[in-house]
């Protein structure tokens, strides 16, 4: 195993003044993209992403227990639609992508009175270099009104989700032609309102098969900048809920959390800094607010299947809710409209988040992996640090950044190149500053870091 010692500061009293100095910064904190990322970003339609919009919500109702089986209204007909929408980009991927119907029947539960029939629809664009990494992006086109039971009135949930649904449609469709280096994945699940059921059966499907998947978002309620409530419009703003501290956390892994202060590092915060890092930028036109939780005030999304299942991953949302617009039966009352109508949202604002999805997504995927094994051996007690940690298998693997930072600050200050080797050394103490690893390839692309564990 290659291992190289890194000298940073001699200093005892400041230990960060010399590092700050001999070390490279730990960014730009917001990374540009290149060329082939620019020309993805200028793919996303708006128009397009109109298209969809619209055809969802004319499906009267895609409540989970709605008709399957007519044409014209009801989930069965929006899942037929989604699924020729995915088929028909797949034709131009030369067979790299895939496109499936992912069908179990929910058991009774206190929103699904009789067994029913549940379906994801789910594309697949399997990576060129490293498929068995993965990241997942999803959307859910179920929908709902006041009464989470009644699946006869009109539900067309314009922004909760129709609006998710379309920046997964439309990824697939501006990614398709192309050879990300991992496998992504793209799913329009179903059964989210009644109980997250879709994504639920689908990140166990993914951890049955022992699937590494390295990130996954939700995209749920994404449809406007503007809350049409009097407050002032926020169009470039979309929130990302990242948890610290992991929803699968054992009770071991408790304890070694509380006793290295890792609260704010675990692999879904270090995925939220790779967002507002890669995402937020004028090519995108948007800006991340990272939200540190894990999704709003007692609430959840699809991405709440894979927290549980141990895989990282974060809710995108639009800025500031309006609940007349959401689980409400279409009326007029006072004046004031209620429903989750087209009208209401706004497709200029949809399509800056499927750029920040597409930014995310495709830095992820033609990075390396994030380094897995991470750890700071504690073997010894002495004032410097030594990270161990797998060296990836990339062809393109040029190497490794270690990064840290105060323990009061959010994100990455400071990094150095260690080269591509398995152990560093670095003279600061770890117990002054959070500690992480990242790779970086031959182009410059950085993985996520990864949060170190203690060494046995």
């Amino acid at each position: 195993m290659t291992r190289r010692r890194v000298l940073l500061s001699a200093a005892v009293a400041a230990p960060l003044v010399a590092p700050a100095r001999a070390a490279q910064a730990a960014g730009p904190r917001r990374r540009l993209p290149d060329a082939g990322l620019r020309a993805i970003l200028r793919e996303i339609d708006e128009k397009k992403i109109e298209a969809t919009v619209r055809r969802l919500a004319a499906f009267g109702t895609r409540h989970t227990l709605s008709a399957q089986d007519d044409p014209v209204r009801g989930i069965g007909a929006a899942r037929d639609w989604i699924h020729e929408q995915f088929r028909t980009y797949a034709e131009r991927s030369h067979g790299r992508m895939t496109v499936e119907l992912q069908s179990f029947v929910q058991p009774v539960s206190p929103r699904v009175p009789t067994p029913t029939v549940i379906t994801n629809v789910i594309a697949t664009l399997r990576g060129s270099v490293t498929p068995e990494r993965i990241y997942v992006v999803t959307g859910h086109y179920d929908s709902r009104v006041t009464d989470v039971l009644d699946f006869t009135s009109d539900a067309p949930g314009a922004d909760d989700d129709a609006s998710g649904v379309a920046v997964i449609l439309e990824l697939a469709r501006v990614l398709a032609g192309r050879e990300p280096e991992a496998t992504l994945v793209f799913a329009a699940v179903a059964g989210e309102e009644q109980g997250l059921y879709g994504s639920d059966h689908m990140a166990q499907a993914f951890k049955d098969a022992g699937a590494d998947v390295q990130g996954a978002f939700s995209n749920d309620i994404v449809g406007t900048g503007d809350a049409h409530d009097g407050s002032r419009p926020d169009p470039h703003t979309v929130r990302l809920f990242v948890e610290g501290v992991p929803t699968a956390e054992t009770a071991a892994e408790a304890n070694t959390r509380r006793s290295v202060g890792g609260e704010n590092d675990g692999a879904s915060r270090q995925l939220g800094r790779f967002v507002g890092e890669v995402a937020a930028n004028p090519r995108t036109g948007m800006d991340v607010r990272v939200v540190w939780r894990r999704d709003r005030y007692l609430r959840g999304s699809d991405h709440v299947s894979f927290l549980l299942r141990g895989y990282p991953a974060a809710r995108f949302t639009e800025p500031r809710e309006n609940f007349a617009h959401e689980h409400q039966d279409v009326r007029v009352v006072d004046g004031v409209q209620y429903g989750d109508l087209v009208e209401f949202c706004d497709f200029g604002y949809i399509a800056g988040v499927a750029r920040v999805n597409a930014a995310t997504l495709w830095s992820l995927a033609n990075a390396p992996g994030t380094p897995k094994g991470v750890v700071i051996d504690t073997t010894l007690l002495t004032n410097e640090t030594t990270l161990r940690w797998t060296l990836g298998t990339e062809p393109d693997l040029a190497g490794y950044e270690v990064v840290w930072r105060e323990t009061t600050e959010p994100d990455w200050t400071h990094a150095v190149t260690v080269g591509k080797v398995a152990t560093a050394t670095v003279d600061i103490s770890k117990d002054n500053v959070l500690f992480g690893v990242r790779a970086v390839d031959t182009a410059g692309h950085r993985s996520p870091a990864a949060a170190p564990k203690p060494s046995a």
